[in-house]
């Protein structure tokens, strides 16, 4: 497979990832295999040292599972890494050598570098941080390089490549979950009253919007649908969005369809929309057929879902202040937020989390989320 085929190919299983998590171990392995490494980890976090909190975490060798070695990791060497400091001081979207992280003598001392790693397959293996909303931070890590010969400047460059992408499809994930519409594929997500969907086809003309985007579009607020075309309804937003649009719907002439997010300036409110913009499907053709080619997400900020926080803590078994976390958690706030809502410090808060975790043995915020939703949607006597 040419460098541009395998990276069509990669973009083309991250499209799908993006919105079904069934898809998310395949488009790893096509990674590994066309970039020849070995395992790859993605983890999302929140906070430094001591403070951290791991919101998720998943660790994948050929699309199976490898979870008991980044338990491993977590649990006993994480807290403690040499290396974890210095990578978080490292720009966005750079790819940093392990041995780039570690000083000649701890790379004889530390017990991560020389115990962990080796079980990682990650002595000579590449990170990446990239940065999301709300201060968190996502971590890509890709394992040693096969072949032992380190790494080749092709391989490097599909990586490059590929990390905006890696990116946008981890951004795409975070905005699902939060409206609860995680697996809900394309007809599912038409359903959603959490977050604005917009359908286009392959000449950026609306097929179907649902609940939401319809009422902004109706309102004129911040989008407009221009004679069965989306845009911008203030001009300095238009040049931006008719370039993401374009990036993300099919032209065989050009290259591969690619994601995108931006803001939307409303004329009536001071917070701004967000839009996250995914082809979806093949590049096949469709001989003029009026089919889905992208997928715009719409998130207006004002559209936080109000959870019961009582009721979550009696069904799940939680104390009054675990149920209100996890319920603030769920609505989407973040830990800083949760900590100025509930007038708790940062600390708490992530000491609520952790004992929620093991409460409910979830490992990661999605797990959680799920659980608070589907209890608070409990019918009531």
């Amino acid at each position: 497979m040419n460098p541009d085929d395998a990276f069509d190919r990669c973009l083309e299983l991250l499209h799908g990832a993006a919105l079904d998590d069934a898809r998310w171990p395949a488009a790893t392995s096509l990674i590994e295999e066309a970039a020849g490494f070995r395992k790859h980890a993605l983890a999302v976090s929140e906070g430094f040292g001591d403070d951290a909190c791991i919101h998720f975490a998943r660790f994948l060798e050929r699309g199976v599972s490898i979870e008991d070695v980044g338990r491993e990791y977590l649990e006993h060497y994480y807290p403690h890494d040499e290396a974890v400091p210095r990578f978080w001081r490292s720009p966005h979207g750079q790819l940093v050598h392990t041995l780039d992280l570690y000083t000649e003598e701890e790379r004889k001392t530390s017990p991560t570098y020389n115990e962990s790693l080796p079980r990682c397959g990650n002595q000579d293996g590449l990170f990446a941080r990239l940065d999301g909303p709300n201060g968190l931070r996502i971590t890509w890590s890709l394992g040693d390089p096969v072949g032992g010969d380190g790494w080749g400047t092709g391989q490097l460059r599909l990586i490059e490549r590929l990390l905006p992408h890696v990116h946008r499809t981890v951004l795409i994930r975070q905005v699902l979950a939060a409206a609860d519409a995680l697996g809900a594929g394309l007809a599912g997500l038409l359903e959603n009253d959490r977050i604005g969907v917009v359908k286009l086809d392959r000449g950026g003309r609306v097929l179907e919007a649902n609940g939401p985007a319809l009422e902004i579009l109706r309102r004129g607020d911040g989008l407009v649908d221009r004679d069965g075309t989306l845009d911008a309804r203030l001009p300095a937003d238009r040049s931006r969005l008719r370039r993401l649009l374009g990036r993300a719907l099919p032209d065989f002439l050009g290259e591969a369809p690619g994601s995108g997010s931006m803001t939307v300036q409303r004329p009536s409110v001071r917070s701004r929309l967000g839009l996250h913009v995914m082809p979806v499907g093949d590049r096949t053709a469709d001989f003029g057929g009026r089919r889905v080619a992208a997928l715009v997400l719409v998130v207006d900020p004002a559209r936080r879902p109000r959870i019961d926080a009582s009721r979550v803590a009696v069904t799940l078994g939680l104390t009054p202040s675990e149920g209100r976390m996890a319920a603030l958690m769920a609505e989407g706030l973040k830990v800083s937020e949760i900590a100025a809502t509930a007038g708790w410090s940062e600390n708490y808060v992530r000491w609520l989390v952790q004992q929620v975790y093991r409460k409910l043995d979830v490992s990661g915020q999605v797990a959680l989320v799920s659980q608070v939703l589907a209890a608070d949607a409990l019918p009531r006597r």
